[in-house]
């Protein structure tokens, strides 16, 4: 063989080698193996009623319900969200059995809430907020599979995201999982009340909230250290989505009773109403028990005090 046939043949060896590696690391199975916590048992069946709670405490209806029609509970998807990425339309969640979740097993269910994983082994991406939900119990999980079985079937699939080049490549999101998504679930403090950490499991968890409220880095994960501390709207409309923390730029002078009463009526202290999503979040809160509210608004009023002041607008041209 010549030095340059050698050459070639060491090139394509190297890329062969790469190419392997790569699928190994973006392998769903890899991020199992690695980070996900090992699912310790998937209940045979779950509680409808209480997976109502966790229905409205996530929003779900909020991202899946079909657009234009009001019944909040027709899950056919097709809502689109608007990312400097690109465009994702939400699934159709209904419990249909063909372009829905009707087929699908409380494992199948398990395994997307908290890995993002298909049941056809697919990346989902994490504009599906998995990456709060993993927080969740099997047992909370398995209840809010079983609300969902018992909402109407609807027909019809969600045309597929569209989304601009390398964002478009999904497998590559197990690199993004591998960096960013840790598996764990939520583990109470000991050291704080049970109302503090019904808040704190409902705000990380379920609710998500830090997934809409917190500067991302270039690669879309939230921001360490700057957690619920506001920034750019995610949708990236060039709005501002407030600081949840207790600094003076966020909720510093706002009462546990101020926040739980925004989550129930959607109105501020200073007699303000929220708009936008955020008034579809409060539709959802608002079917919450006062409770769980009030443990919300502890919760939120514990965290570290981070400054993330809204930038100011821009003077017009003179």
């Amino acid at each position: 063989m010549t030095r340059g046939g050698r050459l070639l043949a060491a090139a394509a060896g190297l890329a062969a080698l790469g190419a392997a590696g790569f699928a190994v690391l973006t392998a769903p199975a890899t991020f199992r193996l690695l980070k996900a916590e090992t699912v310790a048992s998937v209940p045979a069946s779950g509680d409808a009623a209480r997976g109502k709670v966790w229905f409205d405490a996530g929003g779900c209806a909020s991202c899946h319900a079909t657009p234009g029609q009001a019944d909040h509970t027709r899950l056919g998807g097709g809502g689109e969200l608007h990312t400097p990425f690109g465009v994702f339309r939400s699934p159709n969640l209904s419990p249909h059995p063909e372009d829905g979740i009707g087929r699908w097993t409380s494992a199948d269910f398990i395994r997307a809430m908290r890995e993002g994983v298909s049941p056809d082994g697919r990346h989902y991406y994490p504009a599906f907020p998995y990456t709060s939900y993993r927080a969740m119990t099997e047992a909370d999980l398995a209840d809010l599979f079983a609300h969902l079985k018992t909402l109407p079937a609807v027909a019809g699939r969600a045309p597929d995201h569209d989304l601009s080049f390398p964002y478009s490549f999904r497998r590559g999101l197990g690199l993004w999982k591998l960096a960013f998504l840790d598996g764990e679930r939520f583990r109470p403090d000991p050291s704080k009340s049970e109302a503090w950490n019904r808040g704190a499991y409902l705000v990380e968890g379920a609710g998500h909230c830090a997934e809409c409220h917190s500067p991302r880095n270039a690669f879309g994960a939230i921001a360490e250290g700057r957690r619920h501390a506001g920034g750019p709207d995610p949708e990236g409309k060039g709005g501002f989505v407030p600081n949840l923390t207790p600094h003076a730029t966020g909720l510093g002078k706002w009462e546990t009773g101020d926040i739980a009463e925004l989550l129930k009526s959607g109105f501020t202290p200073d007699f303000d109403s929220v708009g936008g999503s955020m008034a579809a979040v409060v539709r959802n809160t608002a079917r919450l028990s006062d409770a769980d509210r009030e443990a919300m608004a502890l919760y939120l009023k514990s965290l570290p005090p981070v400054a993330n002041p809204r930038p100011k607008a821009a003077e017009p041209r003179k």
